[in-house]
């Protein structure tokens, strides 16, 4: 068991909170605030306590300077003001004097939020490859420090896993309840046990797979996973999206578990990503020249559907068509209805999952929806959780 937020002395503490507060964001507008609004009873918490709260979190990936630019946490700082009703202080920087000045300053129940800890990923990936200089430097500004980003917890990095081994260390409530939902299916898995996958993340579920096939009884899979599956059975799927370096592993997955592994049979193609109105059906076998697949089909939906009403126990990680655009969202839409008029027990894995759920109107319809994607998947195959192991012990 670990420590939770709840069996420490907060009062005029210094207490670093690692948020997962990665939320969409377009031209500077928050487009779904679910991650800020399940970090609230966390960081509420230690405010009531009188603690100096200091947030950290990611936002998207920092690969360019320009990655910089539209990755700021500025917008999530009002937000987040707004949500706590009081001000939030958002430091423009990640380290440095400014960093150091601010929290400082700080009194008993000011909230401060630094910049995406990702910055630090350029030039040299120092937060992602959990640089030991800038793990002591964040552990170096805190008292105690809190993992309440489940969304990370897979991770190593610098700002869950690198400050936890400096500081007294303790889990939030958003990582207690993840887990113990997640443990509840666990701990007695009704059956039959069907995974859903798809998205286009590919490499990073290819390499669950494994794990998850010898604990499933069905394995579904849709979006660029299925593409990859598909190719690597022989079908030519012109320009769709699959991950080349995966195709020896499906092939040898599709050999061992041929049985348990359900493929798509037909979709909807069109020349690239958008909401067109041209969407044409096609038999997966003859997909035509130029053209990807964007959505599975009807029949698709209809044998998916057999193994849904015939499960006890689902986890579905990643949409199976390109719900983002309208025309390309039946899919996905058709395996959320179906879901939550069956007798499982749902848990919806976070990222492009969770948003299509609550996209969809299906926020309350399933015993959880994650709020993380990889995460949950890495939590449910039994494979290890760096930013939760290194938490200390009860």
């Amino acid at each position: 068991m670990k420590k939770t937020i709840e069996e420490f002395n907060l009062e005029n503490k210094k207490v670093i909170i690692r948020c997962d507060l990665n939320v969409p964001i377009k031209d500077g507008v928050i487009l779904d605030d679910n991650r800020i609004k399940m970090s609230l009873k966390t960081i509420k918490y230690a405010i009531d306590k009188n603690a100096k709260v200091i947030l950290l979190s990611h936002l998207g990936r920092i690969k360019n300077l320009s990655d910089k630019e539209k990755n700021s946490l500025y917008p999530i700082s009002v937000r987040l003001s707004k949500l706590l009703g009081q001000k939030v202080f958002f430091v423009n920087e990640t380290h440095g004097s400014v960093v150091e000045d601010a929290i400082s300053n700080m009194k008993s129940k000011d909230v401060i939020l630094l910049e995406n800890t990702r910055y630090e990923d350029l030039p040299d990936k120092k937060e992602s490859t959990c640089n030991p200089i800038l793990s002591k430097y964040w552990a170096s500004l805190g008292d105690i420090f809190i993992n309440d980003a489940f969304g990370v917890s897979h991770r190593c990095h610098a700002s869950n896993v690198g400050i936890a081994k400096r500081l007294p260390s303790g889990i939030g409530f958003l990582v207690q309840s993840e887990m113990n939902a997640l443990n509840k299916i666990l701990k007695d898995i009704k059956r039959p046990y069907t995974v859903i996958l798809g998205g286009a993340k590919m490499n990073d579920k290819i390499k669950v797979i494994n794990s998850l096939v010898e604990k499933a009884d069905y394995i579904l899979l849709g979006g660029g996973i299925a593409n990859t599956f598909l190719v690597a059975k022989g079908y030519d799927l012109k320009k769709s999206v699959y991950d080349i370096d995966s195709i020896k592993v499906a092939k040898e997955l599709l050999e061992k578990y041929k049985e348990k592994i359900i493929l798509p049979v037909d979709g909807y193609e069109y020349t690239k990503y958008c909401d067109s109105k041209n969407k044409e059906y096609c038999n997966l076998k003859t997909v035509s020249n130029n053209n990807m697949v964007l959505d599975i089909g009807p029949e698709t939906i209809r044998i998916f559907s057999k193994y849904i009403k015939e499960s006890n126990t689902i986890f579905f990680n990643g949409p199976v068509g390109v719900f983002e655009f309208d025309n390309f969202s039946y899919g996905t839409k058709k395996i959320l209805e179906e879901m939550k008029y069956s007798k499982a027990k749902v848990i919806v894995g976070g990222g492009d999952s969770a948003s299509a759920a609550i996209k969809f109107g299906y926020k309350d319809s399933f015993f959880h929806i994650s709020t993380g994607g990889g995460a949950s998947l890495e939590y449910i195959s039994g494979n290890a959780m760096p930013g939760i192991e290194v938490i200390d012990d009860k």
